[in-house]
């Protein structure tokens, strides 16, 4: 593919994603960071395959990329489901007071 058509693409995707996310009411932005989340889980689900496809392959590069693709997967993961927990708990009504 041209250079110049990827760049498209890469453009049309940052006006529509941007678009997209700036219509989503406040009160849905928790369910939407979710079902990103759930997303990150298949992207690592993905990188543990091309980790261990890696292994099979004497290359030391795949080896890196495969395990440096299970890294960020992770860290992606573990934290959107801790941001998502932080912002239910600003829903949780506060025991103990008047």
């Amino acid at each position: 593919m041209e250079i110049v058509f990827l760049i498209f693409i890469l453009v049309l995707s940052i006006f529509l994603g941007f678009e997209l996310i700036s219509k989503v009411p406040a009160t849905l932005h928790t369910p939407l960071m979710s079902g990103a989340n759930a997303i990150s889980g298949i992207t690592l689900a993905g990188a543990f395959i091309s980790a261990g496809a890696a292994m099979t392959v004497d290359s030391e590069f795949a080896k890196y990329l495969g395990t440096a693709a299970v890294a960020f997967a992770t860290v992606n993961v573990v934290g959107g489901y801790l941001v998502t927990d932080r912002m239910l708990a600003m829903f949780k009504s506060k025991k103990g007071r008047s």
